[in-house]
């Protein structure tokens, strides 16, 4: 097969309707939008407006609060731990390596869920309580950084 042999599927593509091009084409004289009316008329269709009442989306109450300068912690479980071999060090970059976390946004936080079984140093910006004392009883070490 040749570059100018190449064909589009059937379908894929679909002329552009022509409108206001003559009664003979379906689309001509008013162009689909009817007679006179304010949807007749050009930049007459803005989104949202609702003829002078008061917009829903001004109507609505706003609610919450995004704060921008909170610190967002990458989760990991204790049971993801067990993934790496007895000895090793695990800090972000291994958990990246490892592809147990996608990105490492303001540090890394361990959770407390599951179990560790084998002795590891780690190495994240926060711990739970019950993550802490898991690593420590298997033999570890859970180093704030």
């Amino acid at each position: 097969m040749k570059l100018h042999e190449l064909k589009a599927v059937e379908g894929s593509s679909t002329a552009a309707k022509r409108k206001g091009r003559g009664h003979g084409s379906g689309n001509g004289k008013t162009a689909g939008y009817g007679h006179k009316g304010q949807k007749a008329r050009s930049g007459a269709k803005k989104a949202g407006f609702e003829g002078g009442q008061m917009p829903l989306q001004r109507r609505l109450p706003k609610r919450g609060f995004n704060n921008i300068f909170a610190t967002q912690y990458v989760t990991v479980k204790v049971s993801d731990l067990e993934k790496f071999e007895a000895g090793s060090v695990i800090d972000a970059q291994a958990l990246l390596d490892a592809g147990i976390i996608k990105k490492v946004l303001d540090g890394v936080k361990v959770l407390g869920n599951g179990e560790v079984t084998k002795a590891v140093t780690v190495k994240a910006a926060a711990y739970t309580a019950s993550a802490k004392e898991k690593i420590e009883k298997a033999g570890g070490k859970a180093e704030v950084i």
